[in-house]
């Protein structure tokens, strides 16, 4: 299990923890010794882990707004509490049968019920953020839940399958629907720091058995990534005022962690080239990608309708 900071600046694991299953792990001493699992280390569910990592981060001075997870967090009511009392919003997925309290907290009913009963005017288009070929446009609708103002039930329509997704809100304050929208997208982040460390710094590149040996591995990963990651961060200008609309100039785009890395490895490993080639290279890699990245925005643009 793996916690991630997303800012607008970057993203990148902070922490992990080791899930043990009770039964084939927790009880079996024998195993446990073999792998060299400390006799302090207790059986935990995913949503307790979660909870440990979240307090920890926020413990050392880490400094968030939200809390973001999939339904296997969403729905575990502890954890929910655990972060209202810290006054960190969340935007948890939970399951289409969660049942919550519409009319002032006076009547019961199952999400998908309520999703369903919704008229055509409670849902709004609107951006998850930007994915690789453009905004990720969904239908969105909201409502209040419970007896409170600050607690909502937010629902993801798919524009093209009808999919529906839906999620538990709460905020210390009032916030409007982008907000919890954008929230939901940065969901994702976990996904997004899993693929850059696979691919960019090994993270799964391991045959370790043994509880010292995996966390060794994980944690030097995770250290490489948050460094490219610093690095990438550093070498970014200034974002755009409208992040749903990148700049249209024909600069390159912004050095990223696999061209940070492609460039490291160069200047370890030199190639049979100059630096100048080597950067030359780089420049024109990223004018590419650049060229590729407005004709995927510029599609999404033509094909949005309004409204």
């Amino acid at each position: 299990m793996f916690l991630a900071l997303a800012t607008s600046r970057g993203r990148a694991l902070i922490d992990r923890r080791l899930y043990l299953p009770e039964q084939s792990w927790c009880t079996d001493p024998e195993r446990r010794n073999a792998a060299g699992i400390p006799e302090t280390v207790q059986f935990a569910t995913k949503p307790r882990l979660a909870e440990e990592m979240i307090t920890a981060a926020l413990d050392a001075g880490i400094t968030a707004s939200w809390v973001t997870g999939d339904e296997a967090y969403g729905q575990d009511p502890q954890l929910r509490a655990a972060l209202e009392a810290r006054g960190i919003g969340y935007v948890m997925a939970v399951a289409c049968s969660t049942r919550v309290r519409i009319n002032h907290g006076r009547t019961p009913v199952r999400a998908d019920t309520v999703a369903g009963r919704l008229p055509a005017t409670a849902w709004h288009r609107q951006s998850a953020g930007n994915g690789a070929k453009g905004p990720r446009y969904y239908d969105w609708a909201w409502l209040h839940i419970g007896t409170g103002s600050h607690r909502h039930l937010l629902i993801r329509r798919n524009r093209s399958t009808g999919e529906l997704a839906f999620y538990l809100c709460w905020s210390p304050t009032e916030v409007p629907l982008s907000e919890l929208v954008r929230v939901a997208g940065v969901r994702w982040s976990v996904e997004e720091c899993f693929q850059a460390a696979k691919s960019q710094v090994g993270l799964d590149h391991y045959q370790v058995r043994h509880w010292t040996s995996w966390h060794r591995h994980i944690t030097l990963a995770m250290l490489a990534l948050a460094f490219l990651t610093a690095l990438a961060a550093d070498a970014a200008p200034e974002p755009p005022a409208d992040a749903h609309h990148p700049a249209r100039s024909r600069d390159p785009i912004t050095l990223t962690v696999p061209e940070i890395r492609h460039l490291l490895t160069a200047i370890f490993h030199p190639p049979a080239v100059t630096a100048a080639r080597l950067l030359h290279w780089s420049n024109w890699r990223r004018r590419h990608q650049a060229t590729a990245r407005r004709s995927h925005y510029r599609r999404r643009t033509v094909d949005e309708p309004a409204g």
